[in-house]
């Protein structure tokens, strides 16, 4: 992981999304690629995940941070789903040997990720995101708005969990219908 801060590798930082002058800054999550050769798993859209809190995992199988990570997300896809989760899986490689897209399904198979992944392996999700660290998570709200991030490990009984599970608890609480008021 690309450290944020001298020091910080384990520790999440949960943020809003901010303008440069540091204000936070509401804005609908970038759309997804249609083309079902880049994801692992069905392909996904925001009108079909409308009415849904969403988690994007932006991470990479040979990250050992994301790696770390990936037992709170599992867990929180689980606890969550009922009432309204859904969890995307955003594989953005840091390495040549994480482009291959067998290695790709294989690791998401191993690691028991039965959600759908988007294979980003043109980085075009990332920037989009103008995400820079590995893992990132963001919390996006029912009307497919950016509303918060993790960046870094997150692990439960830790503050990192404790905080991304408030916002997500938080965005489950918020009414459907308010997106017909957006």
């Amino acid at each position: 992981m690309r450290a944020l801060l001298p020091g910080v590798v384990a520790a999440a930082l949960i943020l809003p999304i901010l303008r440069s002058d540091g204000s936070f800054r509401v804005r609908p999550a970038p759309p997804f690629p249609s083309d079902p050769s880049r994801w692992v798993g069905p392909p996904q859209t925001w009108a079909n995940l409308r009415g849904r809190v969403v988690l994007l995992d932006v991470w990479t199988f040979g990250c050992v941070n994301c790696v770390r990570t990936i037992p709170w997300v599992r867990a929180a896809r689980e606890r969550y789903a009922p009432r309204g989760l859904s969890v995307v899986g955003i594989h953005t490689p840091e390495m040549a040997f994480e482009r291959e897209r067998s290695a790709v399904e294989a690791e998401v198979r191993r690691r028991g990720l039965d959600f759908p992944h988007l294979v980003d392996d043109d980085y075009a999700y990332w920037n989009a995101l103008e995400n820079r660290y590995w893992p990132a998570l963001y919390a996006v709200d029912r009307c497919g708005v950016l509303r918060a991030r993790a960046i870094g490990e997150v692990h439960a009984g830790e503050a990192s969990g404790e905080r991304l599970e408030a916002e997500i608890e938080a965005l489950l609480a918020e009414a459907p219908e308010d997106c017909a008021r957006r």
